[in-house]
């Protein structure tokens, strides 16, 4: 569960994100939508731990960011454009990240290359990746602990119609699983599919939550 409470960020005195008030359930997908600059992805830093609030606070299952915990837990996170180490091959560059936390085997790398469509034994560099199979393997690195908290910022961008799809049954999976998925889309109808609630974002602000209430 994630509360925000009474949250506001101010970066060299511009206020990004103001007041914002959620309480985020597991099992469920909260789709964030605006414009952009409308604060989606800086309220995903916020949630994320990368930066923290100037004003109110984010707790994670009671646990406040930046006070009794610096990030939240078993969390999975694609933010932005995904990257990697350019003389590794996509296997080689999950293990390594896998390392840091020294919980998942081999063979559950090697499942999560296959449920983004990448092969575990394709033996190219990332630096001969295309744009899609880059985006692959973010997503892969962002489910491949079976995280309980996924944070999926543009997860289609650069994504054919065969990723599109195996990106769905993952959303489908994930949420099976009791995940709390957050994510952003500039692709209208497809956020409409995979969000429970719809977050309408204005200037740093939540203008608007459509679905269940949050």
């Amino acid at each position: 569960m994630i509360q925000i409470e009474k949250m506001s960020k101010s970066i060299k005195q511009k206020m990004v994100l103001e007041d914002i008030n959620l309480n985020l359930m597991d099992g469920k997908t909260y789709g964030l939508k605006g414009i952009n600059g409308s604060g989606k992805t800086m309220l995903m830093r916020v949630i994320s731990g990368l930066i923290y609030p100037s004003k109110g606070r984010v707790l994670i299952n009671n646990e406040q960011l930046g006070k009794d915990v610096s990030f939240p837990k078993h969390m999975g996170l694609l933010l932005e454009n995904p990257s990697f180490l350019d003389a590794y091959t996509g296997y080689d560059n999950l293990k390594m990240l896998a390392f840091l936390n020294d919980y998942i085997s081999d063979d559950e790398i090697r499942n999560s290359l296959k449920r983004v469509g990448l092969d575990p034994n394709d033996k190219r560099k990332y630096r001969k990746y295309s744009l899609g199979m880059k985006q692959r393997l973010g997503i892969a690195a962002a489910i491949m602990e079976k995280p309980e908290i996924l944070i999926l910022d543009e997860p289609l961008n650069a994504l054919d119609t065969d990723g599109v799809q195996l990106f769905s049954e993952i959303i489908r999976e994930e949420k099976e699983r009791g995940t709390l998925i957050i994510l952003s889309c500039h692709e209208e109808e497809k956020l409409k599919e995979y969000a429970d609630v719809l977050i309408i974002m204005e200037n740093g602000r939540i203008r608007e939550c459509q679905g269940e209430k949050p």
